[in-house]
């Protein structure tokens, strides 16, 4: 009895000394992150200006706006330098230009839902009013390599044209009077291909030409023009000590434009399909005959005749159909002999022929509301919107020029740092991490290419930055990428723009 007695006793004891025991666990700190101090180790960040076309000028969705100005590149990298930039601001968040209120350059591009669609408002950015500078911001959209030294490239260029100093002025002339202290050099030799991509390699590979002032709009920049050219601007922006960062050409055929349109969109019916190869009967047995003939009577041998026959013969099938183009790379038969008149160089699509975005306005049309007449059918798509292999490696073989210049500037200026844009898009093709997120060069889902399938989104522009920021850090020893707020963060930047911003 006593037993029980004394662990009753007990037990209340416990339950007396829990009541003033406090149960709730003390809360665990969060763990406070070290602030790390910027360190730019000497650099003289006080007076900085960038140099560039559309990509520097923050270009985006087709278009240039207030918007996209303050998301450009430059204007992030002054930011983290916490030094003073300057842009020539368009006057509003539609884009495009007007003269006299007409308009002259179209509005921005904005996602409907299914794609990309202009903004059904008129800009009030006036093409002549001049703004008030200096300027830090000297991105002109458009500019090739050899415009940015040409007296009087306003005239030329109505965004230059806002911001020039003197009807008089150059680009490189307004920018080295800035007395700059660091700049940025990027895409110089982008639009000295890009011409030529967007016109599907209409225009003309100039490589041999070292007269630019025969060039044509769309014709690709020869690799010793753009030598010279580049390496001039370098020497006389570091002749007084500045610093700076030049960037590498990507291959522009990567982006969105090229990549979004298949080389087989064309959905038939047997029927349909049936009635298309008969109207192109007379074409594929005038073919045979023609290199027939060539073989009998040229040197041309039956294995390259029967390896373009093969290549030129039209066929469709019921299902996904590739378009019909114009190569102008066939051979032209109608040159050849007048009794080969008719034998255009038509051929179907390959998965190796790229097709520029633009065409997916133009394939399935109708000519004249002709349902005979269907483009990309029985109308072959023209030159212009296709890039075929050939023009493809001209481009490549142009850019591959242009980067082994810019690289040799690099590695030979201690006062230059370089910036890998050339693999960062090649990386960003299957995807490429920025924060938390997986970017790709996908048309609207990507998060890195804008609308217009050319130029970058704003978070793409904040992951331009920062690669800059890293080369920098690399190059001058300063700590950027691992200073508190140093970089540019994913999420404080849109992949798309509100139709309602104004």
């Amino acid at each position: 009895m006593n037993t029980y007695k004394y662990l009753g006793l007990f037990l209340l004891s416990l339950s007396i000394v829990s009541c003033d025991v406090n149960n709730e666990l003390d809360a665990i700190p969060a763990e406070v992150e070290a602030v790390v101090a910027l360190d730019t180790n000497g650099l003289d960040l006080s007076k900085y200006i960038s140099i560039g076309a559309s990509f520097t000028a923050g270009y985006t969705d087709g278009a240039m706006f207030i918007a996209a100005q303050e998301n450009s590149f430059p204007n992030i990298l002054a930011s983290k330098f916490g030094t003073e930039f300057n842009q020539p601001l368009m006057a509003d968040n539609i884009g495009g230009l007007v003269y006299g209120g007409t308009a002259v350059q179209p509005p921005r591009f904005y996602f409907n839902g299914a794609g990309p669609a202009r903004l059904d408002a008129l800009p009030t950015t006036e093409l002549t009013t001049v703004l008030a500078g200096p300027f830090n911001n000297f991105g002109a959209p458009g500019a090739k390599s050899f415009h940015l030294g040409v007296a009087g490239y306003g005239q030329l260029n109505p965004y230059f044209g806002r911001m020039a100093s003197s009807p008089g002025a150059s680009v490189m002339g307004d920018a080295l009077a800035q007395s700059p202290t660091f700049f940025t050099l990027s895409e110089i030799g982008g639009n000295d291909v890009l011409g030529y991509a967007l016109s599907g390699g209409s225009g003309v590979d100039q490589t041999g030409n070292y007269n630019p002032a025969t060039y044509g709009g769309s014709d690709i920049t020869d690799p010793n023009v753009f030598a010279s050219v580049f390496s001039g601007m370098v020497t006389a922006l570091t002749a007084n000590g500045a610093k700076g960062v030049v960037a590498n050409v990507p291959y522009i055929t990567d982006l969105a434009n090229f990549t979004t349109v298949p080389y087989n969109p064309v959905p038939l019916d047997a029927a349909t399909a049936g009635a298309v190869n008969g109207a192109y009967a007379p074409y594929n047995g005038g073919i045979q005959q023609a290199f027939g003939f060539l073989v009998a009577y040229t040197p041309m041998t039956q294995e390259m005749a029967d390896a373009e026959i093969a290549k030129r013969t039209i066929n469709f099938s019921e299902g996904q159909n590739a378009v019909v183009i114009v190569d102008e790379d066939l051979t032209d038969l109608e040159a050849l002999n007048p009794a080969f008149a008719g034998l255009k160089q038509y051929r179907h699509a390959t998965s190796d022929d790229l097709l520029l975005l633009a065409s997916s306005t133009v394939i399935g049309t109708t000519v004249g509301g002709n349902p005979q007449l269907i483009n990309g059918v029985t109308v072959p798509l023209a030159d212009n919107w296709v890039l075929t292999p050939q023009e493809q490696a001209s481009i490549m073989m142009a850019t591959d020029a242009y980067n082994t210049t810019i690289a040799a500037v690099a590695s030979s200026n201690p006062n230059v740092a370089l910036v890998d844009f050339k693999g960062v898009l090649t990386e960003a093709s299957t995807g490429i991490m920025f924060d938390n997120y997986t970017m790709n060069t996908s048309l609207v889902t990507g998060g890195l290419v804008s609308l217009d399938g050319v130029h970058l989104t704003a978070r793409g522009y904040a992951l331009m930055a920062n690669k800059m920021l890293a080369a920098i850090d690399a190059e001058f020893g300063s700590n950027f990428t691992l200073a508190t707020d140093g970089l540019a963060k994913a999420g404080d930047y849109p992949t798309n723009y509100s139709p309602a911003l104004r």
